[in-house]
């Protein structure tokens, strides 16, 4: 691992930049082929947040030149959003759907996911898809988990054969992303520990860990004396006090850390960027016939 004194950050925003300048060359080569591609996005109820995240999604595509299609369901109801996917998965101009997550309660989020059509699954995360992962074969990746894997890429962070510890096992974060970094092909192939609230002294795994992955939205849970120098550490958990998003990772831990995610413009964009080149490839499927 890197020597104390060479903290490289990870910068999530300037490597979405990078990434989304890419699409929207691939987009407008699409759009000389009589392609554009398609993006649909379902907002059910009015969480603030949700809507937020929407908006921001939109204005990419737009920068990118991807088509936005936006469903916004302001009255929960099951049987809406079922009609509303069904009728997505016909449109032949709509290359990938998102439902936007969490959904309002009482409603059933896993049928929601299961019924989007598997190649137009713009999160990766259809149970078919989530099977593809497990089993290795080609699919949409699930967003987050992909856009981490990119960045330890990029910036360098030694994956095959380091243990990896991984703080969380949710479904759009912790496990897809314990099985994407622990498959046989390059640049994976790592030892992969999950911990989660029935682990108790997380300490004695994180301190042997080469690289730490927090998705527990818990701030500061990874402290200084839990790392070990030159780890790699992605905070991939963000929570918040007021106005002021907070990291998993304590300000601290920089002092021993070789590689960081700053606390705003670090995992977050890296999501996006992937949800937009899960959008993008499968508009060139369409394209393939």
């Amino acid at each position: 691992m890197r020597e104390m004194n060479k903290l490289v950050l990870m910068s999530g925003r300037k490597l979405a930049d990078e990434i989304q300048g890419r699409l929207k060359d691939e987009t407008a080569e699409l759009r000389t082929q009589g392609i554009t591609p398609g993006l649909a996005t379902v907002l059910v109820g009015d969480d603030p947040p949700s809507a937020i995240y929407i908006a921001m999604k939109r204005k990419t595509c737009e920068e990118i030149g991807i088509r936005s299609i936006h469903t916004h369901l302001e009255t929960p109801s099951q049987p809406a959003l079922m009609d509303t996917i069904q009728r997505l998965n016909e449109n032949p101009e709509v290359d990938a759907i998102l439902v936007q997550i969490p959904l309002p309660p009482g409603m059933d989020e896993e049928a929601a996911l299961l019924a989007i059509e598997p190649d137009k699954d713009a999160d990766g995360l259809n149970p078919i898809n989530l099977g593809r992962l497990v089993i290795g074969t080609p699919g949409p990746l699930p967003c987050t988990p992909n856009g981490i894997h990119t960045m330890l890429v990029h910036y360098g962070v030694p994956i095959e054969g380091k243990h990896v510890v991984i703080i969380g096992r949710g479904l759009t974060i912790g496990r897809p992303l314990s099985l994407l970094l622990s498959m046989k092909r390059p640049h994976c192939n790592a030892a992969v520990t999950v911990l989660h609230t029935g682990v108790p002294n997380m300490a004695d795994y994180t301190r042997e860990a080469d690289i730490i992955i927090s998705a527990a939205g818990s701030p500061g849970v990874i402290k200084k004396d839990m790392v070990k120098p030159g780890v790699a550490i992605v905070a991939a958990g963000i929570s918040r006090r007021g106005k002021t998003l907070l990291s998993d990772a304590d300000k601290n831990v920089k002092e021993v850390a070789g590689w960081i995610t700053p606390r705003v413009g670090g995992v977050g964009p890296m999501t996006v960027a992937m949800l937009m080149q899960n959008t993008v490839l499968a508009a060139q499927r369409r394209a393939k016939g």
